[in-house]
């Protein structure tokens, strides 16, 4: 009897490592078709990552590295930020999330308009800055939060609008960012959309980092927005608007 257990043993422990094994890939095959259900990957083109979501290429992230051009002296002039931060829905009440906020350099323009801004970064270097220039400019309605690839870090019904310039086309994970973002939008919350246009081919900017309205309101349309409006008349970008079904 000992030397049939002895043999039955290591055949037990192998049909249960198999049979756990077997799972576990079943698993990992399951996470896998959910995952290209919503991305396809590709030979990345310049400036891109080689993963699209619905048909458009995903761009390469400026890294904090290029703070100078964010802050450069022309920008106003070449992009119309007075008429911007004039042309957003919000009023003394509102609490804007601006995400991916970068230097800052929309969140202290729009700071004196509403309650609250939330100046939303992943990059460390950037969430020192936000915090150092918030103090500098004495700023006490500017709160800087660390985000997430896939999300604002944000409380569920806490925002009124959620700003992203020219950040939309460099997040990872689009889809669930904008269910996140989704989620932490009050009832009847908006999305303005400022991205350089696709459509046009005389916006001296990469191709990978221009968005055309066609492609950006599919896809928020997919993830529970309605399109409300392009407020037409920025230089360069799209001023797109849109809210939370």
């Amino acid at each position: 009897m000992l030397i049939l257990r002895t043999c039955l043993l290591p055949a037990v422990l192998f049909f249960c490592c198999c049979n756990q094994h077997a799972t576990t890939r079943t698993d990992e095959q399951k996470a896998t078709q959910q995952k290209d259900t919503v991305y396809t990957y590709k030979k990345p083109a310049k400036n891109g990552i080689g993963k699209v979501y619905k048909g458009r290429e995903i761009a390469q992230v400026m890294g904090f590295s290029g703070a100078g051009w964010l802050e450069r002296d022309t920008r106003n002039q070449e992009e119309n930020v007075q008429l911007a931060v004039k042309n957003l829905p919000v009023d003394k009440k509102s609490v804007v999330a601006d995400i991916g906020a970068g230097t800052g350099f929309y969140t202290f323009r729009i700071a004196p308009k509403v309650s609250k801004v939330l100046a939303i970064e992943l990059q460390d270097e950037a969430l020192d800055y936000l915090k150092l220039r918030s103090k500098e400019l004495k700023q006490n309605n500017v709160e800087v939060v660390k985000g997430m690839e896939k999300s604002p870090n944000l409380p569920d019904n806490s925002v009124d609008l959620a700003l992203l310039v020219d950040v939309y086309h460099e997040l990872e994970f689009p889809q669930e960012y904008l269910q996140a973002l989704y989620r932490s939008l009050k009832p009847g919350g908006k999305i303005v959309m400022l991205e350089y246009r696709g459509e046009d081919p005389e916006v001296p900017i990469k191709e990978l980092h221009k968005t055309t309205e066609k492609q950006i309101t599919k896809e928020l349309a997919a993830n529970g927005f309605t399109f409300v409006e392009d407020k037409n008349g920025l230089p360069m970008q799209h001023f797109l608007i849109y809210q939370k079904k």
